[in-house]
């Protein structure tokens, strides 16, 4: 620490001394006064905010030699007086509707729409469109969906699949001849699917919802027009994304300003977008498909290139499948299936259960602080990703054998792979780094959603739609050039997906949403919070206060968080494993939302009274969001 705080410090004193000179050299030459006098007088006035006792950066703005001032802050951490001391904020607790994303104006949107009568599916679309103005590092309009939703009215969960395909002129030839190239393009229009987010909305809200666009969209369309903060992690990825944008002319002009990343906590607007959000709440799903939306889509791919039409954005519908599940130690695990990740979690969760005995390990006793409990988890994410990077693919077009990799009878088969004193080397290697949002809601009727959305990489593709202001995604990117793999690309086709929803029930009712946002690190870090709920006894915000892992497939090593590489690192190392020490960038985000049920309270009905009355859940909800993203729990 003490080494820290004065690399700190003499940088920031380099830096001073540096504009003194120039400041010396250029007083010096356009007048001549004494170089002595001038150098005096330089440091009493590069000293006078310390002699008055001022931060140069007051109330943590911003300056140009500190574009973010908190990081050069070294301060302790205050401590709790209750609970797990590390715990970084409460649970949130509400009977009346909760919701839970990675962005305080999200939150407050999916909230107001509860505030109004609008339930728990409304409210998802309504704080998720938001994300798809001020998050578009992440996710966005061009992007596709996921959702998990518990309808109180029929009592059954079900799944939504609204991951775009294919152009139908992608084929492997294509890519190999027509472009020359390899593997999947990252970047540009043809690294980018239908996509399928819109479409997803549309039909969340015919199927559950009570409202329409124009009531759900509202909130976002008013941030477009009207604008929004900056916030530390986005101005980031804007930092990061720079160049990426810059290759677009129409990225540039919507999140550049005059090429240069705009400065951090200034303000935002997105006019475009604004004005494509306006034209969703007066025609629908139909505009991004079929209408002027869809125009300005063919033609900006088309001029880059690309072999999107018409026809592939008409023909594309989302898709309502059948929940995937496992049990965990008395706990029904819900995830959707191919061509999500999700399995693999469930695959994980099995081996987790099945191994622990004939490896004599209990997790509950060995605690989060103990390497062997560090060393099992990781050995079984191994084993649970080679069989996803080996056979995860669209159902639609090859047989994902499922009923065989999630059965406890094949965890079995795999618990002698697992040595508990050396690391192993993954059989198949794979896994793409990018991310998305996830975010939960709730109603006062008993409507739970776990709803993920993205466009894959930061910034998707890099490319933006005009005159609309929304990035497209990149999710084409997943799919292999390999004819041999059931992943390769196809015509209407969708790729293997990373983003997930899960959800949690016991006796037929639910108990849990959560989710965790980060590419491919999602089903590890899955089981990583089943096992801190299940297992260690967390609550809703402690699972994601706590410190994680994350293991590459491809690299086969392991990241562990600051802290927790100090306490099991040299132990991990020792028995083989490749350890690093990673900050919270690397482990995604979370958001969780906990159902406790009252029995003797009688099961709320959705009515015009109902709504006018106000009338609580018939229990209490609970909720956590991820310290380590920009968002928030909320509830009333």
């Amino acid at each position: 620490m003490a080494m820290i705080m004065a690399r700190t410090c003499w940088r920031n004193i380099w830096q001073q001394s540096i504009k003194m000179i120039k400041a010396y050299r250029l007083i010096v030459s356009l007048f001549g006064i004494a170089p002595r006098f001038i150098l005096l007088v330089g440091v009493l006035i590069n000293a006078l905010p310390v002699v008055l006792g001022q931060s140069p950066h007051p109330f943590g703005l911003p300056a140009e030699e500190h574009e973010n001032p908190a990081a050069n802050i070294m301060a302790a951490t205050g401590a709790r007086a209750q609970g797990w001391l590390g715990q970084g904020r409460s649970e949130i607790i509400a009977r009346h509707g909760i919701v839970a994303t990675s962005d305080p104006l999200a939150t407050q949107a999916g909230l107001e729409i509860l505030q109004q009568g609008g339930n728990a599916i409304d409210a998802a679309v309504a704080a998720s469109v938001v994300l798809d103005v001020t998050s578009q590092n992440d996710t966005g309009l061009a992007g596709d969906l996921f959702a998990l939703v518990w309808s109180a009215e029929d009592q059954k969960l079900h799944a939504l699949n609204s991951a775009g395909f294919a152009p139908a002129a992608w084929t492997p030839s294509f890519f190999t001849g027509e472009l020359g190239l390899q593997r999947m393009p990252a970047r540009g229009v043809n690294a980018a699917t239908v996509p399928g987010a819109v479409s997803g909305y549309d039909a969340l809200l015919s199927r559950f919802g009570t409202l329409g666009f124009e009531q759900t969209f509202e909130r976002a369309a008013r941030l477009a027009e009207e604008g929004w903060g900056l916030s530390e992690r986005r101005h980031a990825d804007l930092v990061s994304q720079q160049k990426k944008l810059l290759q677009d002319p129409d990225s540039a002009a919507v999140f550049l300003l005059n090429g240069k990343v705009p400065p951090l906590y200034s303000l935002i607007r997105n006019p475009g977008l604004a004005k494509a959000l306006r034209l969703l709440q007066r025609e629908g799903r139909a505009a991004f498909y079929q209408g002027e939306i869809a125009d300005a889509l063919v033609a900006k791919i088309q001029d880059e290139g690309g072999m999107m039409t018409h026809e592939d954005l008409a023909a594309f519908e989302s898709e309502w499948v059948e929940p995937i599940s496992t049990s965990y130690h008395g706990y029904d695990v819900f995830q959707l299936p191919p061509p999500g990740q999700g399995w693999a979690a469930l695959e994980m969760l099995n081996i987790l259960e099945v191994c622990a005995a004939e490896h004599e390990v209990n997790l509950t006793a060995l605690g989060p602080l103990n390497p062997d409990n560090w060393h099992f988890m990781v050995e079984a994410k191994k084993l649970a990703y080679s069989d996803l990077y080996a056979y995860n693919a669209d159902p639609q077009f090859v047989s994902v054998p499922l009923d065989q990799l999630l059965s406890k009878s094949y965890a079995r088969s795999l618990c002698q792979r697992i040595d508990m004193e050396r690391a192993s080397t993954p059989s198949v290697n794979g896994g793409l780094d990018g991310g998305t949002v996830y975010l939960t809601t709730a109603d006062r009727w008993g409507n739970m959603v776990s709803f993920v959305h993205s466009i894959f990489s930061v910034y998707g593709s890099g490319v933006t739609i005009p005159p609309y202001g929304m990035i497209l995604h990149n999710r084409g990117v997943a799919f292999t050039l390999d004819p041999e793999h059931p992943n390769v690309v196809a015509p209407h086709k969708r790729p293997f997906h990373s983003i997930i929803a899960g959800m949690v029930m016991q006796n037929g009712e639910p108990l849990m949403t959560f989710g965790n946002m980060g590419g491919s690190v999602q089903p590890e870090t899955h089981a990583q919070h089943m096992v801190n709920v299940i297992d260690h006894g967390m609550n809703l915000q402690m699972t994601t206060d706590a410190a994680r892992f994350t293991h590459n497939q491809s690299r086969n090593s392991l990241s562990l968080e600051p802290q927790l590489f100090a306490l099991v690192g040299q132990a991990l190392e020792a028995r083989g494993h490749e350890v690093r020490p990673v900050n919270g960038s690397r482990v995604g985000g979370y958001q969780g939302i906990l159902f406790s049920r009252d029995s003797e309270l009688p099961v709320p009905v959705y009515t015009q009274a109902s709504i006018d009355e106000d009338q609580p859940v018939n229990g209490l909800y609970r909720a956590g969001s991820d310290h380590r993203k920009d968002g928030q729990a909320a509830g009333w």
